[in-house]
C-alpha cells in the first residue's frame, strides 16, 4: 500500500469563526444556531484538499459523514441556500458544528468515510444494519496433528484460513463434509493429548485417530495437505488421486480400504453436486444485488471462493427513501469491506457511482488490483441476476413480517390497556437444576421482530441466595439490569400499568405521536428502555417485579406476569396485571395469545440454552487446570496414576511425588491446592 501522509484534523470553529473559549462564551448567553449560516464560517479556514467532514447537531452527535475531493467546494455547496434534496434541506438544518479531516486522496477519503459511518452510525447516512464477522474454516497449523474448525475474529493463529463463509450453518455444513472424506480431527487439542483410546468420531470413520496412533502423522498430514487443496479448488485433482487409490486397492483384493475410498469419491460429488449455482469461471468474486420496495432496500451478497458457492446473506441496510439503489450500494459496498478480506472481483447488479473511485479504494485496501464490474451479458450477469431475485425475496417477506409484527403490537397495546404499541418488550426467565448454574436471561422483540443482538444472559451470583429460590432470582436479574437502565436513559413520559405511590393530579398530557415510516425503518427504532416487560411466572413473580420498580422509581414501564393456566396448558395462560386482583386471560385463537406464547417460548428457550452451556462448561471444568504449571502431560500422568481428578485431591504427598513427571515441588504445590480448598 502507498503511504500516506497523516490525516489533519482542522479545528473546530463557529459560525463567527471564534474559536474555544470565544464561542463558548457566546453560546451560554444564546440558543445554538443552526443551519447553512453555520456552515458558512467554516469556508474561510477549508483547504481545497480531500478529506472527510462530520456534520453534527446541537448535542454534539454527528449526523452525517461525508468525504469530498475539496472540502471546501463541497461546503460551499451545503452552505448555500436553496437547491437541495428534502433529506439535505434537513440535514443542513440541523447542522450545529463541523469537524474535518483532511487525507492525500480521495480514496483515502472514501475508506475513511466508510469507517466513520460504522463507528458513529449517523442517521442521514446509508448504515448497515448486521455487522457480525464471517466465519471462516482454520486448518491450524500450530499442532503436529493439525486441526480443522470454524473460526471468527483476528487471523492471527498459523493456519490456512477459507472464507468468507455466509454463516456459521455453511461451514458447519463443509466441516462435517470434510470430516467424512478427509477424516480429519477436529477436538480440541487438550482432549488430544488426554486421549488414551480412539474417540466415537473415529468409531463412526468421522476422524482417523491420530491422537491414539491409528494413523501414522506423515500420513494424517497428506490427508490434512488433499483437504487443503480441495478447499483452494483443486477439487478434480483430488477425486481423482482417490479414483486412482480405490483402483489399486481392488487391484490388490484390499476390498475395505477400497469400499473407503469409494465412500469418500461419494461425499465429494454429494457436496459439488450441491452447489446451487454454477460458477463456472469465477474463481473468487462478490457479488452484490440490490432491490428497492416500498421505501426499503435489501442487498442480497453472494460469496464465491475457488470456484465454489460458499453460501449467500441478506442485508436490509438503514437507508433515507430519497435514495437511489445504486447509491445505498455503493455506500454499503464500502462499509462492508472496513474490516473483511476484499476479493480480486466484485460484480453488482447496479452501476455504482464513482466506480473508479471506488475500485483504487479497495485496490489500496487490498494491496492488489481489485475490479468492479456490472455485467450486461453472459454468466456473470446470471450469477447477478440469480442474487437480485433472492433480494427481491427477501424484501417482500421482511416487509410481511414487519406488517404482521406492527399489528401484533398494536393488539398488544389494546389487550393489555397500553398508552401506545410498544416499540421494546423485555421477556425474562430462569433456568436451573435445584438451584445449580442458575442463569437469568433476557429476550428482546421490537416492530420488526426478535432483536437477538440484544439478548442478555445473567449468571446468578449473590452467595446468600438460597438454592432454588425462583423469586430470589429473578429480583437479582432485574435490579441488576434495571439498577443500571435508570442510571443510563431517562424515563419515557407515558404512564405505565404500575400503580403509582400518588394519583396523578395532571390528566392534559400528550402521548407521544406513532411512529413514522422512516423511523419504523430506523434500526434505532428498538430503544434503550422497554415499554413493556413481561416475567414469566405468576403472582409471586410478578410482585417480585414490582418491588424492584417501586425500589428503583420506575413508573413509565408496563409490567405483566405470564403464567401458565391449569395443567400447565398452553393457550389457557393467566397474565397478571398489577392493580388487578383477578388475572386477565385472552382468547384461545387470538393472535396476541399466539405472540405472548412465542415470545415466553424463546425466552425459555434462550435460558435453558444458556444453562446447559454453563452446566456443560462446569461438568467438563477439571481442577487440574487450575494449578500452575499442570499442563497435559503432567495432568495425563497424573489421571493415568489415580484413575481421576477426586482421586488425586485425595492423595497423600508422597503418592503424588510417586508419579512418573511429577517432582517433589509440583507435588507440594498440587497437596497444597486441594488441602487449602478443603480448608
Amino acid at each position: 500500500m502507498a503511504k500516506t501522509k497523516e490525516p489533519e484534523t482542522i479545528p473546530l470553529r463557529d459560525h463567527d469563526g471564534a474559536t474555544g473559549a470565544e464561542a463558548t462564551a457566546d453560546a451560554v448567553q444564546e440558543a445554538p444556531i443552526t443551519g447553512p449560516q453555520v456552515i458558512a464560517g467554516y469556508l474561510k479556514t477549508l483547504p481545497s484538499a480531500p478529506g472527510v467532514y462530520r456534520m453534527l447537531n446541537t448535542d454534539g452527535d454527528v449526523i452525517y459523514v461525508g468525504k469530498a475531493r475539496s472540502l471546501k467546494a463541497r461546503v460551499s455547496n451545503y452552505a448555500r441556500l436553496g437547491g437541495h434534496t428534502n433529506r439535505i434541506a434537513r440535514m443542513i438544518s440541523q447542522t450545529a458544528s463541523m469537524e474535518f479531516v483532511t487525507v492525500a486522496t480521495e480514496a483515502e477519503a472514501l475508506l475513511l468515510e466508510a469507517n466513520l459511518i460504522k463507528r458513529f452510525r449517523p442517521r442521514f447516512n446509508v448504515l448497515m444494519r448486521d455487522d457480525k464477522s464471517f466465519p471462516y474454516i482454520l486448518v491450524a497449523r500450530d499442532h503436529d496433528a493439525p486441526r480443522i474448525l470454524k473460526h471468527r475474529g483476528a487471523r492471527n493463529r498459523k493456519g490456512d484460513y477459507f472464507g468468507p463463509f455466509a454463516s456459521a450453518g455453511a461451514v458447519n455444513r463443509t466441516l462435517t463434509m470434510l470430516q467424512r472424506v478427509f477424516l480429519l480431527r477436529t477436538c480440541s487439542d487438550s482432549d488430544y493429548e488426554s486421549r488414551t483410546r480412539p474417540c466415537m468420531l473415529w468409531q463412526i470413520k468421522r476422524c482417523s485417530g491420530p491422537c491414539t496412533g491409528e494413523i501414522s502423522l506423515e500420513d494424517y498430514s497428506k490427508s490434512v495437505d488433499e483437504a487443503v487443496r480441495f478447499l483452494r479448488g483443486e477439487s478434480q485433482s483430488v477425486r481423482q488421486k482417490y479414483q486412482q487409490l480405490m483402483e489399486e486397492a481392488a487391484e490388490k483384493l484390499e476390498f475395505e480400504r477400497a469400499a473407503n475410498y469409494r465412500n469418500r469419491l461419494w461425499a465429494l460429488a454429494h457436496v459439488t453436486a450441491g452447489q446451487s449455482i454454477s460458477a463456472d469461471g469465477i474463481e473468487e468474486a462478490d457479488v452484490f444485488a440490490a432491490h428497492q420496495e416500498g421505501g426499503q432496500t435489501c442487498i442480497q451478497v453472494f460469496f464465491f471462493r475457488t470456484g465454489q458457492n460458499w453460501g449467500n446473506r441478506a442485508y436490509f441496510p438503514r437507508a433515507d427513501r430519497s435514495l437511489n439503489p445504486d447509491e445505498i450500494l455503493a455506500s454499503f459496498i464500502a462499509q462492508f469491506y472496513d474490516d473483511k478480506p476484499i476479493p480480486r472481483l466484485v460484480l453488482t447488479s447496479h452501476d455504482l457511482p464513482e466506480a473508479d473511485l471506488m475500485a483504487e479504494a479497495l485496490s489500496t485496501k487490498a494491496s492488489r488490483k481489485v475490479e468492479i464490474a456490472t455485467p450486461k451479458r453472459g454468466a456473470k450477469k446470471d450469477l447477478v441476476a440469480h442474487a437480485q431475485s433472492n433480494a427481491r425475496e427477501a424484501l417482500l417477506r421482511k416487509m410481511a413480517e414487519t406488517a404482521s409484527q406492527a399489528e401484533l403490537m398494536k393488539g398488544i397495546a389494546e389487550r393489555f390497556d397500553l398508552p401506545r404499541p410498544p416499540q421494546r418488550i423485555e421477556v425474562y426467565d430462569n433456568s436451573h437444576i435445584s438451584g445449580t448454574d442458575a442463569v437469568g436471561a433476557m429476550i428482546v422483540a421490537g416492530p420488526e421482530g426478535f432483536a437477538k443482538n440484544q439478548y442478555r444472559k445473567f449468571n446468578i451470583k449473590s452467595a446468600s441466595l438460597t438454592p432454588g429460590d425462583d423469586y430470589a432470582m429473578m429480583r437479582e436479574v432485574l435490579t441488576r439490569r434495571f439498577k443500571r437502565l435508570v442510571a443510563e436513559t431517562p424515563a419515557n413520559p407515558e404512564p405505565s400499568n404500575i400503580p403509582a405511590e400518588q394519583p396523578q393530579t395532571d390528566s392534559t398530557e400528550i402521548a407521544p405521536p406513532e411512529p413514522t415510516p422512516e423511523e419504523l425503518a430506523d434500526d434505532r427504532v428498538v430503544p434503550a428502555r422497554p415499554d413493556l416487560v413481561l416475567v414469566d411466572g405468576g403472582a409471586g413473580q410478578l410482585a417480585v417485579a414490582n418491588e424492584v420498580f417501586a425500589e428503583l422509581g420506575i413508573t413509565d414501564i408496563a409490567l405483566i406476569g405470564v403464567a401458565k393456566g391449569p395443567d400447565r396448558d398452553a393457550g389457557r395462560e393467566h397474565f397478571h396485571i398489577p392493580g388487578l386482583a383477578r388475572p386477565r386471560m385472552l382468547e384461545p385463537r387470538d393472535p396476541v395469545l399466539y405472540f405472548v406464547q412465542r415470545l415466553r417460548d424463546e425466552a425459555h428457550r434462550f435460558a435453558i440454552g444458556t444453562h446447559r452451556a454453563k452446566r456443560a462448561k462446569s461438568m467438563s471444568a477439571n481442577p487440574l487446570d487450575d494449578i500452575a504449571g499442570i499442563g497435559p502431560t503432567r495432568r495425563r500422568s497424573l489421571l493415568r496414576h489415580f484413575g481421576s481428578a477426586k482421586a488425586v485431591s485425595r492423595a497423600g504427598l508422597e503418592d503424588l511425588k510417586a508419579v512418573s513427571g511429577i517432582s517433589a515441588e509440583m507435588a507440594q504445590k498440587i497437596y497444597d491446592f486441594f488441602h487449602d480448598k478443603k480448608n
